[in-house]
């Protein structure tokens, strides 16, 4: 099975202050990958600089061949979610996604809905996503990374906030992703997350794979 993302040697300084040291990775196709570490260990900017969020320092990172901040700034066909999805809160959960779809003319009002609908929650509904709670703000964030029917999904704990019922949802929906071919990466501080899920883990600590 081929990789999708390939990482060698990355490096993030910010002056004397290593956050990622020397990361070399690589993911499979059509797995669910885990990161596990203690907060601040660098997982978080290793899916930033993944994204190409943030330059690196020194080494290179490849999505499905080509080398962030080279060939592409941003890579394509990847759902993102890092850390507390940003929305506009006086807007709908539809509202939103159709704002955030129209930045690349991708897909039309019924897909938007059903991916509204796949993570549970209701498209038609005008209540404005400020006052969400934590689960549902977390749900529309999993909805729009999945929105444009991505072949990789980023997902830094993509559980949060969500009760025991959403956790065992998203992880069945987890699961049928990667059964129609998806290739997710993810953080959780769920052990069970981890064990149930991913059929790769690796532990970082101090901006370092440990294993």
């Amino acid at each position: 099975m081929e990789n999708c993302i390939v990482i060698k040697s990355a490096t993030k300084k910010y002056k004397e202050y290593t956050v990622l040291d020397q990361v070399s990775i690589e993911f499979e196709r059509n797995k669910i990958h885990g990161i596990i570490g203690r907060n601040g260990c660098g997982k978080t900017m290793l899916f930033k600089c993944i994204c190409g969020f943030v330059p690196l320092t020194s080494g290179e990172i490849f999505v499905n061949t080509q080398k962030i901040g080279k060939d592409i700034d941003v890579p394509a066909n990847v759902g993102i979610l890092i850390e507390s999805p940003g929305f506009l809160p006086n807007y709908s959960a539809y509202s939103n996604l159709k704002f955030l779809a129209s930045i690349k003319h991708k897909i039309n009002k019924e897909t938007i809905r059903k991916a509204i609908l796949r993570v549970g929650l209701d498209p038609d509904s005008r209540k404005h996503v400020g006052k969400y709670s934590m689960g549902m703000r977390q749900r529309l964030g999993i909805a729009q990374a999945i929105m444009e029917d991505p072949e990789i999904l980023i997902l830094d704990e993509p559980m949060n906030g969500l009760d025991k019922h959403g956790v065992e949802e998203i992880r069945s929906f987890l699961r049928e992703l990667r059964d129609a071919g998806k290739t997710i990466i993810l953080t959780s501080h769920n052990a069970q997350d981890i064990e149930l899920l991913c059929d790769t883990v690796h532990e970082m600590d101090a901006g370092r794979i440990t294993n």
